[in-house]
């Protein structure tokens, strides 16, 4: 029978076994020319223009190393915290696929760039085995397959263009787990800008290896490779899937194939696409036209001082430096953009954890509204201080710095400005505001009646009303104190 027909285990049949998940990622670092060649790596160029007899493949043509790849490489490894080999070698990687006009990828086989890293998800470290550097394959577009007229387009702008290939040790023992590695990997080499991680662009690829085993057994399954899969979303899917296909395999007395397969997101089911190729398949031998790669201390030292601060130090700073909680600290440092937006609106206002709430709330949601990033927002962070710092001087009411804030992304103005502009400064005076409770009190005669009857709880109704009345304008506490006054 074949395993896409089996049934679903029951939660006790899968509650017997483990699951042992590793990935590969394959990320496209961010130089503006190739790997062995000074071809452009823009996305979205016309097919076959970015192309030269180097990444052609033409006979006699020679690769150059590309320097800011390397350094880029070496900056991925120190963001997953591996250590970074003095020498490693070039291999060729034998293969034949038709938008591969080599016939063979330049790797690195058996002595790696860097080595021996980690990623540290929820207090547990998923190792990584090794990271080294590739030239990507062409792209093939397949027309027609469904009708009887098919069709394959090849596309070799990416031929050449510079990966890093990172491999996971089989740490992960769920779907979420393996969505959790991959999530913080991207934001830590976003950090790092050694790479747009725009899966979208292809910039960010995965390949999972996944098995099973009975609980408590030591040695591994047979493992099936999920190849491709381009959205985190369909990685936890494809691994969830994948799970439950092998223990129906295995329960139904079958065995396990070691193969490739592909996800399909419409059917939410993965497909059997060839047999898993081993590493004598590839015949890698060493790049005769490159010479050895040597990282010294001095070259080291100087790609070592350009790094930034990871998003897992940041986060436990914002959790200590400004009192923000697990999950606010979390969200702060989604991207680099946000956590350097944050960071400024801090400085500029006396209140951390209300530029926090200012910038996950009001800020997040009207970028979404808009179809905005952080980066293009007409509300600078230095604005948004401003705006918590009158909020905090009692200058303004939380309720009229709503009706401000909107101003503010409309035009970009400073909170000053528009409170000036639109007559919405914060009314304190007392006469004024003592004047719009004796009109509060006197239209709502039967709430008096109740709050001096011992129904207290109705003041805040009556300061409501006198919100209400002035607008938004009125002072709060000096709204609050004057109608407990003329109540007692």
């Amino acid at each position: 029978m074949p395993s896409e027909t089996l049934a679903r285990p029951t939660p006790d049949v899968i509650a017997k076994y483990e699951p042992v998940i590793g990935l590969e990622v394959h990320v496209q670092l961010a130089s503006r020319t190739k790997i062995y060649c000074g071809c452009p790596t823009g996305f979205g160029a016309a097919p076959n223009t970015n192309v030269c007899p180097v990444c052609l493949g033409m006979p006699g043509a020679l690769p150059v190393l590309n320097k800011t790849v390397v350094e880029l490489a070496v900056m991925t490894g120190l963001a997953l915290n591996c250590r970074i080999n003095p020498l490693s070698r070039l291999a060729r990687k034998n293969y034949f696929y038709p938008d591969l006009p080599k016939g063979y990828q330049i790797s690195q086989f058996d002595q790696p760039l860097a080595e021996h890293g980690w990623v540290e998800i929820e207090g547990k470290r998923i190792g990584v085995t090794r990271v080294h550097i590739e030239d990507d394959a062409g792209k093939s577009q397949h027309e027609g397959f469904k009708d009887s007229e098919r069709n394959t387009y090849v596309d070799l702008n990416r031929c050449g263009t510079p990966l890093a290939e990172i491999v996971s040790e089989p740490d992960m023992r769920s779907a979420a787990e393996a969505y959790a590695y991959v999530t913080e990997l991207k934001q830590a080499l976003q950090f790092a800008e050694v790479s747009t991680c725009d899966m979208e662009k292809g910039h960010l690829r995965c390949d999972a290896n996944v098995s099973v085993r009975l609980k408590g057994a030591t040695k591994l399954g047979v493992k099936a490779e999920v190849k491709n899969v381009n959205s985190f979303r369909f990685l936890r899917e494809a691994v969830d899937y994948e799970i439950l296909r092998q223990i129906g395999v295995i329960e139904s007395g079958g065995r396990v194939m070691q193969e490739t397969r592909l996800y399909n997101p419409d059917t939410g089911e993965t497909a059997g696409m060839r047999s898993k190729e081993q590493a004598h398949d590839y015949r890698y031998f060493p790049e005769p036209d490159l010479v050895p790669l040597r990282v010294g201390e001095r070259w080291l030292g100087e790609i070592r001082s350009r790094m930034p601060e990871l998003p897992a130090a940041r986060r436990n700073r914002f959790l200590h430096q400004y009192g923000l909680s697990d999950y606010d600290a979390g969200v702060l440092t989604a991207s680099r953009d946000l956590a350097d937006y944050f960071e400024k609106a801090a400085a500029a206002s006396p209140d951390a954890k209300a530029a926090a709430n200012w910038v996950m709330g009001d800020l997040m949601a009207t970028l979404k509204a808009e179809g905005k990033e952080i980066a293009a927002s007409p509300v600078s962070a230095e604005r948004l201080g401003e705006l918590v710092t009158l909020i905090a001087k009692g200058e303004l009411s939380g309720k009229l710095a709503k009706e401000i804030f909107p101003k503010m992304f409309a035009t970009g103005d400073a909170p000053a400005a528009v409170m000036q502009r639109e007559g919405l400064q914060q009314i304190s005076d007392t006469g004024t505001i003592a004047a719009i409770v004796d009109q509060v009190l006197a239209a709502n005669p039967k709430q008096v009646e109740q709050y001096k009857s011992g129904k207290t709880a109705v003041m805040g109704f009556l300061v409501g009303q006198v919100m209400k009345a002035s607008r938004g304008q009125a002072n709060p506490a000096l709204a609050n104190q004057l109608v407990k006054e003329k109540l007692g």
